[in-house]
């Protein structure tokens, strides 16, 4: 009922817009993790009808909403009714995720809404007495990459498996939650969500931009994870989806402590991608405004942005990997074509690797398959468990 709801959305809102389409859709997707309310969205729709493409009012309206959730969690809050305030801090959180990705340029006002999201996603932790949420810095260069950790260990001095999952070009650690972690968590599969170089926290407050040479992120998440005494060091997988189809191949053929990648969503050459988009003057299918690669870039135009990207190619990189390997991508992917996903895995030098390209007719056939997450995420997460021998767990893991 709500995957057929979701593309019933996904065809019915925006048509004449794939951004704010595209963007409407990642909302509905994470309806089954509590991450949204169908009605809600809808609401918010209604009062968007006949404005697409203006931003401003996708802005005010998104965060509205956020705002409208947030009060009906803090009144839960006060009632002392723990559960329904969790559920309420999650959507907003949601909400305010999509107010602020089309925001430019990161204003107070777009910089208020993210830390109003930040912050309910952190008091929806805290209220949900079913994981140890630990939010946790790992040691970069200089500074440090914000991240949450959840551990899958179900008693004292249990190492278990852990995945490292990054977002794209435009997500965050908050919502990888509501992609899959407490089904890998269930999986027996310990999860580190990383605001990496160019994303989240790390872009917005830390000034970490985007970088090509990802596995300087990568290897450094893989050193904090070795750390732990929960983790088992030779266990240790890399997921990430949208762009980080590259951060996570590229982390994982740079480095061989990451024994299993899944790239959710391929990227080649991703300088290639930008410059077309450029020269039809972003005309083609964005997932958010073109200014975000000047900013995540930390670059002053769009031609510095694109010298930042020459290294944003995979060529002479995957044949090095030797873990093991998962590509999927949608066949009707309208942001990167499918053929670039064919030349990445036939590049790829893992002995184990499997390709997996879904279909308009099962569903999932588009970006990151945000238009059927349900059969996805299972997939991708057995997978993961699978190559990293993680032995399932019969119950979430408890505080």
């Amino acid at each position: 009922m709500v995957a057929a709801i979701r593309q019933a959305e996904w065809h019915a809102q925006f048509p004449e817009d794939y951004r704010w389409s595209y963007n409407v859709m990642l909302v509905l997707a994470v309806i089954p993790s509590g991450g949204a309310e169908v009605g809600e969205v809808d609401r918010v729709c209604r009062r968007l009808a006949g404005h697409v493409g203006d931003d401003e009012r996708w802005f005010r309206e998104w965060r509205a909403m956020g705002d409208q959730v947030r009060a009906l969690a803090e009144e839960a809050r006060e009632l002392g009714d723990r559960r329904a305030a969790m559920g309420h801090y999650r959507r907003a959180t949601s909400y305010y995720f999509a107010a602020e990705r089309f925001r430019f340029p990161k204003d107070d006002e777009a910089l208020d809404a993210y830390r109003a999201m930040v912050d309910c996603f952190r008091l929806s932790a805290e209220l949900d007495d079913r994981y140890r949420v630990e939010y946790v810095d790992v040691p970069y260069e200089d500074t440090a990459l914000p991240g949450i950790f959840v551990s899958a260990a179900r008693s004292p001095g249990e190492r278990t498996p852990a995945v490292l999952f990054m977002s794209g070009f435009d997500g965050n650690k908050e919502h990888n939650w509501f992609l899959g972690v407490e089904d890998l968590l269930a999986r027996g599969v310990s999860v580190l969500s990383l605001d990496s170089p160019g994303v989240g926290e790390a872009v917005r407050f830390r000034g970490v931009s985007l970088r090509h040479d990802y596995e300087v992120a990568g290897s450094a998440a893989a050193d904090w994870l070795q750390g732990r005494d929960d983790v088992d060091p030779e266990r240790i997988g890399v997921l990430a989806l949208s762009l980080g189809g590259y951060y996570s191949s590229r982390s994982a053929s740079m480095d061989p402590r990451f024994k299993a990648c899944a790239a959710w969503g391929a990227i080649w050459d991703y300088h290639r991608v930008w410059s077309e988009r450029i020269e039809a003057a972003f005309a083609k299918q964005l997932p958010v405004p073109g200014e975000h690669l000047v900013w995540s870039t930390g670059t002053g135009s769009t031609q510095e942005a694109l010298q930042v990207l020459e290294g944003f190619r995979l060529a002479d990189v995957v044949p090095r990997m030797k873990g093991a390997f998962l590509l999927v991508h949608g066949e009707d992917d309208q942001q990167v074509p499918v053929s670039d996903a064919h030349l990445l895995f036939e590049a790829c030098g893992s002995p184990d690797k499997t390709l997996r390209i879904f279909t308009a007719e099962e569903g999932g056939a588009q970006h990151c398959q945000m238009d059927n997450l349900s059969i996805a995420v299972p997939e991708i997460n057995r997978w993961l468990a699978d190559r990293l021998g993680a032995s399932a767990t019969s119950s979430a893991t408890s505080r």
